[in-house]
């Protein structure tokens, strides 16, 4: 299978949020965190609901409270793993704000962490 990835990815936990219609038209929301985060887009763990591939959904990373970051996504693939279900979503618009907000502030954070020590048995 080919790796159709644009860039690399930074392996975070940030909590989301998921807005999307379903077929019929109703609202649906799920909160979930993310696997990982690339500058186009994100592999996101929603717990209950998944949108179906091709919808289009609303993401909003809620990291920051006070600076929550929304953007507007497609669904690109599923993981229907039932102990872990995934979503892979690319941004479609605010796609700036999604490598300001999110991407780069991903790549400061991991920046920050110190790596674990390791121990010699």
């Amino acid at each position: 299978m080919q790796n159709r990835r644009s860039g690399p990815r930074h392996v975070i936990s940030f909590p989301v949020r998921v807005d999307w219609k379903d077929e019929n038209g109703k609202q649906l929301t799920e909160e979930g965190l993310t696997e990982n985060v690339g500058p186009n887009g994100a592999l996101v763990f929603l717990p209950r609901l998944l949108p179906e591939v091709g919808t289009s959904v609303k993401l909003t990373v809620t990291e920051n409270p006070k600076d929550e970051v929304s953007v507007s996504a497609e669904v690109l693939r599923l993981e229907r793993n039932a102990a872990h279900p995934q979503a892979a979503l690319q941004v479609t618009r605010k796609l700036k704000v999604w490598k300001e907000k999110v991407w780069s502030y991903a790549a400061a954070v991991l920046d920050k962490e110190k790596p674990e020590v390791y121990e010699d048995w």
